[in-house]
């Protein structure tokens, strides 16, 4: 069979959760959810829960090795670093970068990782992706809003041209979207469910619209969780670019056709929506991921679905997307 590369999934480690501890309040908070389990929590609304996975990257191995995974390129999840003065914002990537590495290291053949950024602070920003890049990063995460500013807020511009410059894979992922308190979702903890998937298709939809994608062609973003929400409204982003100026203001292209340039990943949970994703994206786009080890992660489940796609697409999907974009050996 052919090989099988994660690229949505995600490690953390003690000394950055530490930090958060210590840094990220009072807007970032770690509180208890249940008798032995913690839980990140924003303004006071749980939104990650930890897990032992989290941690351990020989678990990681091993689960891998059960769920007949190669290779995960991982990537530290939200709130990432985007919290606390600009030197804490900084050492919350780079500990996180450090420990990554690390463990390619020490896992050569099975650890690949995204580079972690100070995405609010430019020149710590851009220090860090060289650092990074230097230290054997394959792409860069970014979450979905920074801090609240959108991905093509002027503000992160040089940030994303060095991307570009590189070529280099970034992992567009959800956080909580501005206005969870207005939109009501702490009751049912509706940020997981609806709120993530929001936060992705806004940001990519924002891209499409705002003519990002021609601004930086070398660009690879994978939207997370199969792009959220865009590849089931991708019509309604066509008839509206057709029929309302504001929305072609900055692009002639359909929505539709930036569809084919985005990547997204098989973390949808059912077969119905993952063909949605290769018939929209096409079997080209679509990349194997996991979200493992969160708590809805499912390595296994998510794997079963990509090989009940037909042959040629499966092998795609399985790996061989992921081997040609982050150019792995």
């Amino acid at each position: 069979m052919s090989l099988v590369v994660d690229v949505h999934t995600h490690m953390l480690n003690k000394a950055w959760l530490d930090l958060l501890r210590q840094h990220g309040g009072p807007r970032y908070t770690v509180q208890r959810v249940a008798p032995d389990v913690e839980a990140v929590h924003k303004d006071g609304t749980p939104f990650m829960t930890l897990t032992p996975g989290m941690f351990d990257y020989e678990l990681r191995i091993r689960n891998m090795d059960r769920a007949r995974v190669d290779m995960a390129i991982v990537s530290l999840t939200c709130p990432n670093a985007y919290w606390g003065e600009p030197a804490v914002s900084l050492e919350a990537a780079r500990i996180v970068n450090d420990d990554m590495a690390a463990a390619q290291r020490h896992h050569p053949g099975r650890i690949r990782w995204f580079a972690s950024l100070p995405w609010q602070h430019r020149d710590l920003a851009l220090q860090e992706l060289e650092r990074a890049c230097g230290a054997g990063a394959v792409g860069v995460m970014v979450l979905a809003n920074i801090g609240g500013k959108s991905l093509t807020d002027p503000a992160f511009a040089d940030i994303w041209r060095a991307i570009d410059e590189r070529g280099l894979p970034v992992l567009v992922h959800p956080t909580d979207p501005p206005g969870v308190g207005e939109m009501d979702m702490a009751d049912h903890n509706l940020v997981p469910p609806i709120g993530f998937t929001f936060d992705t298709s806004l940001a990519i939809a924002r891209c499409i619209y705002d003519g990002f994608l021609d601004r930086y062609p070398n660009l690879k973003l994978i939207a997370s969780h199969g792009g959220g929400a865009l590849p089931y409204l991708i019509g309604r982003l066509d008839i509206c670019h057709e029929r309302i100026p504001r929305c072609r203001a900055r692009t002639q292209e359909r929505p539709s056709s930036y569809m084919r340039r985005v990547y997204v990943d098989t973390v949808v949970f059912t077969p119905e929506a993952l063909a949605m994703c290769v018939k929209v994206c096409g079997p080209d786009n679509v990349l194997y991921g996991s979200d493992y080890p969160h708590n809805i992660g499912d390595m296994t489940g998510c794997l079963a679905r990509v090989d009940d796609l037909p042959d040629a697409i499966r092998h795609q999907v399985r790996g061989g997307n992921a081997l040609r974009i982050f150019d792995l050996d």
